[in-house]
């Protein structure tokens, strides 16, 4: 069948205050009078009820099913010159620049544009939060939260690199003879380089600090331009005769082993991975993101259950200078309503996962708790699971990274461009698996808060690592782990024409979580 009638339907449901079920969707568009099945679904579902379910279709269809061919379709009707092919190009990956190797770049056409008719199972899906720290904020400001929660950042970090190394405390390598081999754990405190090209890392650990030359002629001196002040590293030399500095000889960071296997699902279920919808602002992509809740009702996303949508919900206020000018929707709560109403287009039967972002209404400092009472009020209409910046979500054994990527300005300004840049940003996670941070450095333009623990620690190694901020579509695999940056729904602002961003707007990566195959609809 055409696709306007469900998408009519949908549309008209969402005037109304509703969102639905996929199927509930599929069936009320199969029945030979849409409009009047439509009504007569409004009037007897339940008046506590904000998601029109596929039962309540069913109740309907099946008690009023002659009354149903004696009415008009006036949902499904559309003249030639009102319709478009709305069905969106599929690629596996982004454009040659951006594709890693272990994903096949070449474009695949969609198959149609019909409803989607089959039933979602729930006793198939599982869904688990690991990490969210929501109403768990401890940080007062004060100096003890920050010693705290740097020494939670050496204590776990460092437990993966003391194996790796003959560790010793700072204030015993102080201590050794000259000419010693010695190897040390701890938090960088300092780099730069010295009037000979060699480079002096500042080590700091709970005792005290102790100065490591890099060579310049050694093979690893490379590694030193990948390094951010407040990182756990370790580092292996040999110690000069007055014991005052030690000669490295090898260096070592938490990274993600390379025999890491990721886990996948039991079954072919996919998840779309998005970010950055910025409602509330005059370039949000509504045409775009109206294609895209069209097409999840298409059976070309059949299997897609899972939403993960990685902060930057509206467009905020008061983000950056002038951005007054930009807004459509000038208050934050209208934004969120707006935001919602949008939302609602989604089918009702998709598991939506969210975390905040920097133009979200909570604080800028992360980690970032979940949104506050109001504001989930205001999004309850699909239900959604609202956790903190960043946060495990682990949907049918596959775990998922979700973090918004702030620090990703801060790693691509810090190092080489071609070790991470905008262009690529997914290698820019990289560097932030390889580091098991998320935002290492502190002092920078990521705003930090102390906590009693370091929370954005990457403790276990995820298999699907996804963040948004940097409104630039790319993916690849690090190490067996997916990395995924998703892009946006928002066109280019002044703002960021001032800054020489040109957006990737309008695409939707969708992970198939029983192979991790990624493909990306484009919308835009």
């Amino acid at each position: 069948m055409p696709l306007e009638a469900p998408a009519r339907i949908v549309s008209e449901l969402t005037t109304r205050g509703y969102n639905a079920e996929r199927e509930a969707v599929t069936q009320l568009a199969a029945a030979p009078n849409p409009t009047a099945a439509l009504e007569r679904v409004l009037e007897e579902v339940p008046d506590d009820a904000l998601v029109v379910r596929t039962d309540h279709v069913q109740a309907v269809l099946s008690t009023n099913e002659s009354a149903d061919s004696t009415r008009g379709d006036a949902v499904g009707a559309s003249s030639a010159s009102e319709s478009a092919d709305p069905t969106p190009s599929v690629s596996t990956g982004a454009d040659s620049a951006r594709t890693s190797k272990s994903i096949d770049p070449s474009p695949v056409e969609t198959g149609g544009s019909t409803a989607a008719a089959r039933s979602v199972d729930p006793s198939k899906r599982s869904l688990e939060i690991v990490g969210d720290m929501t109403g768990q904020s401890t940080g007062t400001g004060e100096y003890g939260d920050f010693v705290s929660v740097f020494r939670d950042r050496l204590d776990r970090l460092g437990a993966k690199l003391r194996a790796r190394i003959n560790h010793r405390p700072a204030s015993a390598i102080q201590s050794m003879p000259g000419g010693s081999e010695a190897g040390m754990v701890g938090l960088v405190n300092d780099i730069r380089s010295t009037a000979s090209g060699h480079w002096l890392i500042e080590l700091e650990d709970a005792t005290g600090t102790f100065p490591w030359l890099v060579m310049k002629d050694r093979e690893y001196v490379d590694l030193v331009d990948e390094l951010l002040c407040d990182e756990v590293l370790a580092m292996e030399g040999t110690l000069a005769d007055d014991s005052g500095i030690a000669f490295v000889d090898s260096m070592y960071f938490p990274d993600v082993p390379r025999t890491h296997e990721p886990s996948t699902a039991d079954r072919h279920v996919q998840a779309a991975l998005i970010s950055d919808v910025h409602v509330g602002s005059e370039e949000f992509m509504v045409d775009a993101w109206n294609a895209f809740a069209e097409w999840l009702h298409t059976e070309q996303a059949q299997h897609v259950e899972y939403m993960l949508l990685a902060g930057d919900m509206v467009e905020g206020v008061g983000v950056y200078p002038n951005q007054d000018d930009e807004l459509d929707i000038v208050d934050i709560y209208e934004q969120y309503e707006a935001f919602s109403e949008h939302l609602k287009k989604v089918p009702g039967d998709i598991e939506i996962v969210m975390i905040p972002g920097n133009h979200d209404a909570v604080r800028l400092a992360e980690p970032q708790p979940g949104f506050d009472e109001e504001l989930r009020e205001i999004m309850s209409a699909h239900d959604p699971r609202i956790v903190s910046n960043p946060s495990m979500v682990t949907l049918e054994g596959v775990s998922v990274l979700m973090y918004h990527g702030v620090s990703l300005d801060e790693v691509i300004a810090e190092l080489p461009e071609e070790k991470a840049s905008y262009d690529e940003p997914h290698k820019a996670m990289y560097h932030l698996l390889k580091k098991r941070h998320v935002a290492p450095q502190f002092g920078g333009h990521t705003r930090l808060a102390p906590e009693e623990k370091d929370y954005l620690i990457i403790d276990e190694v995820p298999d699907i690592f996804h963040t948004g901020h940097v409104h630039k579509l790319g993916f690849g695999k690090y190490h067996n782990v997916l990395a995924i940056n998703s892009g946006c729904w928002q066109a280019q602002t002044d703002f960021q024409k001032s800054v020489n961003i040109d957006p990737d707007a309008g695409f939707a990566p969708i992970v198939d979580l029983n192979t991790l195959d990624v493909t990306v609809q484009k919308f835009s």
